[in-house]
């Protein structure tokens, strides 16, 4: 533990140690101080970490003296949700679901820092020398012409950053860094993207979309609602994914969108019902299929009037 309450934690392992790592991070603030407009002092960032020491203090509060970082983690990645809906609107809303999201940061350093392990300005120091790391396209002499010559650099210095953590006897695999607590498409748009810069990739889109149908004549062969059945199920699903890759399509905004637009129109549906003194449970398949057409209708029009109606 240093004096000011930080860990030396090797914020540059794997690329020139922490000591590289450190000073290029100070060249870059540096560099980043010197420009014009550039971001000065945070004092409310530090009301907020005060704050927060405050509650988990012996005479603090008993709730927060009590959490984990295990105890913390659906808080994380419920606040994590609520500012991903919010950033859809933006404006203050998003403001404050972020500052929720940044709380739950500072809680766990602080929870971190009581138990000696590590405090916010590790976390804040660690993280600026990633990013500083990671665009020698920015800080360094590296030339990027556009993002996929970023993706490229990118890449490159996670590698190294790999070989650099990984032990003789226990190396560091390909995906290990891919997070198993993601949500299963985005986990799963990740892994087979690393597999395919890996090689493991397929000759075309064509190919994918044979995968498949094989993947689907497979969990057709399965007894329904059988483990297997689930198991080629997920096969499907993974190849479906594979496919949106190959089309440059983001799987998990696409479900989202998907989500988002059956949601309208339910609840136009239930609107419709509403008007005519109905109620949606109980409503045969044929009159649902009509408020449906309805609702569909009612947003194409809407859309007709702001651009180009969606394709559905």
């Amino acid at each position: 533990m240093e004096k000011d309450g930080t860990r030396d934690l090797g914020a540059g392992a794997g690329v020139g140690g922490a000591a590289t790592g450190c000073d290029a991070a100070a060249r870059a603030d540096e560099q980043s101080r010197a420009r014009a407009g550039a971001p000065g002092a945070h004092p409310e960032f530090d009301r907020l970490v005060r704050t927060v020491w405050r509650l988990l203090q012996p005479d603090g509060c008993p709730w927060d003296r009590a959490q984990t970082h295990e105890s913390l983690r659906r808080d994380m990645v419920e606040e994590a949700y609520e500012a991903a809906d919010a950033a859809l609107g933006g404006g203050a809303h998003l403001a404050e679901e972020l500052g929720d999201v940044l709380m739950q940061v500072l809680l766990n350093a602080q929870v971190a820092a009581d138990a000696g392990d590590f405090a916010i300005d590790d976390v804040c120091r660690q993280i600026n020398a990633k990013l500083v790391r990671r665009h020698p396209h920015v800080f360094g002499d590296a030339v990027a012409a556009d993002a996929g010559a970023v993706g490229a650099i990118w890449d490159d210095v996670k590698r190294r950053e790999r070989e650099g953590r990984s032990g003789a006897d226990a190396p560091e695999g390909l995906l290990d860094s891919v997070p198993r607590s993601l949500p299963a498409l985005l986990q799963c748009q990740k892994i087979s993207t690393r597999a395919a810069r890996a090689g493991f990739e397929w000759a075309s889109v064509e190919d994918v979309w044979d995968q498949v149908a094989s993947e689907r004549r497979e969990f057709e062969r399965e007894e329904r609602g059988s483990e297997e059945a689930t198991e080629e199920f997920g096969d499907v699903l993974f190849s479906l994914v594979n496919v949106a890759r190959w089309e440059g399509i983001d799987a998990e905004a696409a479900l989202d969108a998907s989500n988002r637009k059956f949601r309208r129109r339910w609840r136009a549906m239930e609107r419709m019902a509403r008007e005519e003194g109905l109620e949606l449970d109980g409503l045969g398949v044929e009159r649902l299929n009509e408020l449906w057409r309805r609702a569909k209708a009612e947003e194409r029009a809407g859309d007709a009037g702001t651009g180009p109606a969606r394709a559905e």
